[in-house]
């Protein structure tokens, strides 16, 4: 794949640590399609920053501005965030769940 910067964004919010996992699986991921694009971390502190981000949980991972999984969610809010993966409830997305979502960005730029 080509090595083509991407803004590749986690928000996250610290009483909730599962966006580590996601950090740890996101740079493997990227590492693994050979694409050097920097994560830029973002905390969510305040009912006001997660309303002005339109934060729907932590983790949020978020490539060119775009949730890789987004929800019809439209209330944001400091928590937690859900995702329904092959082995079950999460607080992050698995590593194949990643590689899905970002094949046909990577495969496109």
């Amino acid at each position: 794949m080509k090595d083509t910067e991407l803004k590749i964004e986690l928000l996250y919010f610290d009483e909730c640590p599962s966006w580590k996992n996601a950090l740890d699986i996101i740079r493997t991921v990227f590492e693994d399609f050979g694409n050097s694009s920097k994560v830029t971390l973002t905390r969510i502190e305040t009912q006001e920053e997660a309303v002005m981000h339109q934060f729907v949980g932590s983790p949020t991972i978020r490539v060119n501005g775009k949730d890789l999984f987004p929800t019809n969610q439209n209330q944001f809010a400091l928590g937690c965030r859900i995702y329904q993966t092959p082995v079950g409830l999460k607080g992050w997305p698995t590593e194949k769940m990643l590689v899905e979502r970002l094949e046909p960005i990577l495969g496109s730029v």
